[in-house]
């Protein structure tokens, strides 16, 4: 059996989950998701516990049976409590603003970087003296807030000599020593 797929799911207060024609449906206080899922695999929701199961041992629905329990957990997470994700800006003049759901960016380049976010996203910028500008991205969508961040991060990545980028709060970059150092 699947050590990820056979764990069963605790659906706390406050969370529906409902299943209809192949579609897992998951509401609660921060919004709602759905997930289509293989007809294959089976979803049973007993009282306030969600298990996963296949009807075979194929590589396929073993494949499925983890894939389909983990998104359906980061459903049931991301709905009660949700994900936030933390960028900083490291770098001289690198700077972040908001209005609305309009990000700006100023990263060194000729131009200003502007990019549109989802409204499930909510955007937040912080700037403070004497401390590098922070982006705070908060949704209950994993999927979505993880591929927003990445998007944000490939305007500038974090480089190894330097350190300058934009980085998730915490992350550490290993540094490389320039090439005087190699005398």
């Amino acid at each position: 059996m699947s050590r990820i797929g056979k764990l069963p799911i605790q659906i706390p207060s406050g969370v529906t989950v409902t299943q209809k024609d192949g579609i897992v449906t998951v509401k609660g206080p921060k919004g709602e998701l759905s997930q289509a899922v293989n007809p294959d695999i089976k979803v049973n929701v007993n009282g306030d516990t969600l298990t996963v199961e296949r009807p075979t041992d194929e590589r396929t629905h073993r494949a499925l049976h983890g894939l389909y329990r983990s998104l359906i957990n980061n459903m049931v997470i991301g709905v009660s409590g949700g994900y936030k994700k933390e960028l900083e800006l490291v770098g001289v003049g690198y700077r972040a603003s908001s209005t609305g759901q309009l990000l700006e960016l100023s990263l060194g380049y000729t131009h200003n970087i502007y990019l549109e976010l989802p409204k499930e996203i909510n955007l937040e910028t912080k700037s403070e003296r004497n401390k590098n500008p922070l982006i705070i991205l908060e949704s209950a969508d994993k999927q979505l807030i993880g591929q927003v961040c990445a998007k944000i991060r490939s305007f500038r990545k974090p480089e190894p000599y330097k350190g300058k980028g934009i980085k998730f709060v915490g992350e550490v970059i290993r540094r490389k020593s320039g090439k005087s150092a190699a005398k």
